[in-house]
């Protein structure tokens, strides 16, 4: 395992309840899920450069991609919902930061909603 893809774990492992799984039983696909078993982040290599899958807000998805020419539809996922962060070294660690937070922002458990 690099020391790259470890230190993405490390994070991604910062968030409360998150953890690793490898359901494909390939040592290559590292998802990274919340308590509630929601994937917030793939990590992988693919054409020789580590990569990560998030989950995204719609509107958010497209800015990303539109700013940041490292960021593109997430590879084998919807590609609404998901982007696909190519790590080439054209974006700052603030700014992968800031897209994981989100993603686990989105499949996080908020608690039980009421009803009336």
């Amino acid at each position: 395992m690099t020391s790259q893809r470890k230190k993405w774990i490390t994070f991604c492992l910062s968030f409360p309840g998150a953890y690793e799984d490898y359901p494909f039983h390939d040592d290559n696909w590292t998802m990274m899920r919340a308590g509630n078993r929601k994937t917030f982040a793939a990590i992988y290599e693919r054409l020789g450069l580590l990569r990560i899958n998030v989950k995204c807000e719609p509107m958010q998805a497209d800015f990303w991609r539109s700013v940041y020419p490292a960021v593109t539809p997430g590879y084998h996922m919807n590609k609404v919902h998901w982007n696909t962060i190519t790590l080439d070294g054209s974006m700052t660690e603030d700014e992968i930061c800031e897209m994981i937070a989100h993603s686990y922002e989105q499949v996080r458990d908020k608690g039980k909603k009421c009803r009336k």
